[in-house]
Formats: C-alpha cells, structure tokens, sequence
C-alpha cells in the first residue's frame, strides 16, 4: 500500500510539474491548472498520510500457528560462523539467512549454567527475580540444597516412581514464563510442551502450566505426576521402539573425512575426556560397546542425543496436533538440545568431535525445519534458536598455544582457607559449600559461635584476592562498594538471589575456572564473552529478514515472542522487545 501512495504522490507532482511546462504560455490558464492541480495534490497528500498512519497504528489479532524455541546447550555465539561453509542449506544457514540474528546478544548475569539460562530465556528474567541461582543452589534460611526442578512431593512417570530422577516440577521457579503467560492469555486453550535430555531444560522453559515436560532417564522419555499420572500411549510406544538403542547400534563415526575437519589438535588429544576411565576415544566410536557398560544414557554424550530429541519432536507435534489448534490459538513448543553441552563437558571445544556434532545438528535442524514446513506450513510458525551459556577454551590448551589462562584447585583452596579461620576464629568450618564460583558461610554456625560474619567475610576476601587465577571477592551485600568494572557489577547483582545465593561471588581472571579435579573438556560459569555471548536468531511468521549488532540481552527474548503473540510480557521480565525484527 505504501508503495503505491508513494507512486501517486510522485504522480501527481510530475503532473504539476508538466503544467508548469507545458502551459507557461497561457498565464491564465496556468493560474487556473496550477491551483486545481495544488489543491488536487493537497487532498491526495493528506489522505496519503492518513492513511499510512492508520495503517501504522492499526492492529489485528494475527499469530503464527506454533512457535517452536529452541536452546542449544553450550552453543557459542561463534559457532554459527566457525563451521558455516561446511552447514548445508536446510539448517543454521536458513534461519540466518530467512531469518533475523541478534549478533551480540548477551547474557546479564552471573553464574552463567543451564538452569539459570533456560530460566531466563523463558523468563526474561534474572535469579536476583525468577529464583533460579544455580543448577544446584542452597535455602539460606535451612542451608539445605536444592536442586532446581526437585520436588519431593510428585513422583516420576514412566519409571519408578520413588526414583529421584522423575521427582521434578518447576515449583522453585518463581516468576513466570512466555509459556505460561500464553496459556493465561487464551484461557489455556493453547498447548504447551517442553522436550530435553535435561530435566532443567524441559521443566523450565514449558513453565507452569504446560501440558507435559519430558525428558530422558535410562534412554527413555519419562514426565513426573505434577503434569500426569501416566505416559500418553505414543509416548510409551516411542520408547518402546527404542530410537535410542537404534542409534548407539549405528556407532559414531565423523560425516566427512577426519583430515577435512578444521580443528588443529588431533583425533586423540590430552584435552578430551573418556567415556569409560582409561579408554581411549577415537573416531569411529562403538558406542554399542559403550553402552554396555555406561548404560544408554551414554547417547547424551554423542551427536544422537540431539537427533533423538529432534525425532520425539516431530512426534509429539503430529500426536498433540500442535499448530492445530481448533480454538485458533498458537500452540508452543520448548526444544532444548542438550548433547552439545555433553560432548563439550566431555572434549573440549577444540575437538573434531566438537565440529562433527554441530555439522550433524545442521543437518537434524534442517529435517525438523522441513517436517514443520510439511505438518505446519511455510510460514505459519515461528522458530527461535538461542543458547543457554557458552563455554570456554580448555585451560591446557591455551597455556600449550602459550596463552594465558589456568584451573582453579577449588579443593586445596578451601582446605587452605579453613585453616586461616581456624586461626583467626577459632573455627574452620565456617565456609559450608562452595559452588557456582560462590562461598556460603554457615551462619548458624557464626550465631551459635557469637562471630562477627561482616569480619569473617573481610578476611575471606583478603584471602581470597591473594590466590592466583582470582580477579575479585565480593560480599554481595556491600557490592555497591566494591571496586570492579560496573558490566561485571551489574551481572553480580542480577545473578545474587538472597535467599538462594552465596555471601562471597569469586570472579576468575579470563580463561580460568574451576577444574573440578580434573584438566579434560571444558566448561563454562563466568561473565567473559566466551560464557556469555550467545547465539540468537528468529525465522518464520512475523519475522523479517535482516539482523542488528546492538546490544541484545538474553533476556529480551521473552518480551519479543510476547510482542509477537500480542500477549502480557512475563511478570519478571526485565527485558525489551527486540523491536527490528517484528514484521507485523
């Protein structure tokens, strides 16, 4: 429309200007033209503008039929580049090149793990807000753990009901989600689900009231009773045709030749990890064999991992007929793809093992992208892909290509920090847990001592700071006083929850962290770029066609799919709608 009001203005003052020519002769004639032709193209003028304002500010109830998000696991941002010219056509090069990137989208808080981020993509929140401060984090009040999805008061379906495994339900999440905000706003006629290997990555993205979460124990999808009392009858026939073994029988070798693949360090490495101690992995890996031993969960740790979830996928769609919604709602569906984040834990990011798993999730992503096409049509539903962290270099492998970098000997260190408490105060075991790279002082222990915990804290830090690979030690509490750079302040703040996080947040120097015991594969936790700096493209149905290098949040991914469903923004949301990229 607005390009045909352009070609009428432009029309009609080429008329105007032709009047001019052509009648110059004849002044009267002219005076007349000119006015009749002025007045003409006032009135087109202002109808012009009238109606492309109203066109503007006018609005519909238009939404894609299913939106599917999707979280890769440990994806870095510069993965969608390293391995470009060997993507084919189908996959991450579609959604780049139909689609819309965000190219520095980046995490807002600290620690930088699994459950945090898939809370705050959903979310669009922090664990300062939606109370999710670690994988595993600890009840001030009680200093009891607590896992992030535990709930002890369900039990598992699909497996043993009194196993640990299957007890989990988005209960400790306390803001809600994208997901739950369409639920509420269709009167829960629009259908939920969540699919991921993690049980963190299917329970907190599908929110609080999604039809069913499921996630894998054992090689098979289970759920908890907090969704239903029994696997739906596909379900338990997925399982029964065991895809999982399928795969593992099939062994894992690379899709190209090995001395194709652009990794410098070779096939067998001192970076990477085994799956069974003291064996070799080397390509082509009989996973069979493995899973003898290891059982058939191993396929978390293999390409497969993701292409089984891509399968269970594509059937949940077709048996809960998602994007068919009879009462004319957009239905969701949370994917999270989580073997990339076991195969880096496992080898590192400088592993062939590394590339030929992305290469296969180019190609599983550009057949789960064709099966939508075909069961939901081209253009009927929109698709996000993003990451829930990064992940760092291995340490050893940079001090071998003599940079700068090293692990943290967490253990030694709190043997070491318990002996100078012991002899400042006269009690060592004032520090009762160290994790997500934060120390939780026992603050039963320091009442019942009469300890002063603001000197006890002074001298942890003084401690700290002294140690090699520490930046900084920070009491969360007087953070506004402490002396950092505000972007790493501001992260501390939005990942320090006060009921759930530690007193002391521990800020390595760059390319260090935790070696958990052992120098193999790689991890992730920290504010740097390498941790923090995330993928995030949208493709499909309101989407338009470009990209944007201004700063993007994690957290601005909940408001725009908001935006785009014309439904309430979760009630935590601290983020924006990426407005660029909307085409409605």
């Amino acid at each position: 429309m607005n390009k045909n009001l352009t070609l009428n203005y432009q029309q009609t003052a080429q008329r105007i200007r032709q009047k001019t020519i052509d009648l110059t002769p004849n002044k009267h004639k002219l005076k007349f033209d000119m006015k009749r032709h002025c007045f003409q193209f006032i009135v087109l003028l202002t109808l012009s503008l009238s109606t492309i304002l109203t066109a503007q500010i006018s609005n519909n109830n238009d939404r894609p039929k299913l939106v599917v998000g999707i979280v890769v696991d440990q994806m870095r941002w510069d993965y969608l580049y390293k391995f470009y010219d060997r993507y084919g056509d189908d996959g991450f090069k579609r959604m780049l090149n139909e689609g819309f990137t965000a190219e520095n989208t980046i995490i807002p808080y600290v620690p930088t793990v699994t459950a945090i981020g898939h809370a705050s993509v959903y979310t669009g929140s922090v664990p300062a807000i939606h109370g999710i401060a670690g994988n595993d984090f600890n009840i001030r009040e009680t200093q009891t753990e607590m896992y992030c999805t535990q709930d002890d008061a369900v039990k598992g379906v699909g497996l043993d009901p009194e196993k640990k495994a299957g007890k989990m339900s988005p209960k400790n999440l306390l803001a809600s989600t994208v997901t739950d905000e369409l639920k509420l706003a269709t009167d829960f006629k629009s259908k939920v689900f969540g699919i991921s290997l993690k049980d963190r990555g299917a329970i907190l993205p599908a929110g609080h009231f999604a039809d069913a979460a499921y996630w894998m124990v054992d090689g098979d999808w289970i759920s908890s009773s907090f969704y239903q009392n029994e696997l739906p009858d596909y379900v338990r026939a997925f399982n029964k045709a065991d895809h999982t073994s399928a795969y593992l029988k099939n062994g894992w070798k690379p899709l190209y030749p090995l001395d194709t693949y652009m990794n410098r360090v070779n096939d067998e490495n001192p970076y990477e990890g085994s799956y069974i101690k003291g064996e070799k992995v080397n390509f082509p890996i009989d996973l069979a064999k493995i899973s003898k031993t290891k059982g058939r969960d191993v396929i978390k740790a293999t390409p497969f991992g993701n292409s089984v979830t891509l399968d269970f996928a594509k059937e949940l769609i077709s048996k809960e007929n998602l994007g068919k919604n009879p009462a004319n709602v957009p239905d969701f569906l949370a994917v999270s793809l989580s073997s990339t984040d076991y195969v880096g834990h496992q080898f590192a990011i400088n592993s062939a093992k590394i590339e030929d798993t992305y290469l296969r999730l180019d190609k599983d992503l550009g057949e789960f992208f064709k099966y939508l096409d075909q069961k939901i049509g081209k253009g009927n539903y929109t698709v996000f892909l993003s990451a829930d962290h990064g992940a760092a270099h291995n340490p050893q492998y940079i001090q071998d290509e003599k940079g700068n970098g090293g692990f943290l000997n967490k253990k030694g260190l709190l043997a070491d920090l318990s002996e100078v408490l012991l002899k400042e105060f006269g009690e060592g075991k004032l520090v009762y847990d160290a994790s997500n790279y934060q120390l939780f002082l026992d603050h039963q222990l320091i009442a019942q001592k009469g300890l002063d915990a603001d000197k006890i804290k002074s001298v942890i830090i003084g401690f700290m700071k002294k140690q090699i690979g520490v930046a900084y030690a920070i009491d969360m509490e007087k953070l506004s006083e402490a002396s950092l750079p505000q972007k790493i302040k501001e992260m501390a703040i939005n990942g320090y929850n006060y009921k759930r996080s530690g007193d002391i947040q521990i800020i390595l120097e760059p390319q260090w962290y935790d070696g958990y015991g052992y120098t193999t594969g790689t991890t992730h936790g920290s504010w740097n770029p390498y941790d923090s700096h995330i993928p995030l493209v949208f493709m499909g149905w309101g989407i338009k066609k470009g990209n944007t290098h201004a700063p993007t949040q994690m957290t601005d991914i909940a408001p725009t799919i908001s935006a785009l469903l014309h439904i309430q923004q979760p009630n935590g949301t601290i983020g924006e709608p990426i407005v660029e990229l909307l085409d409605r």
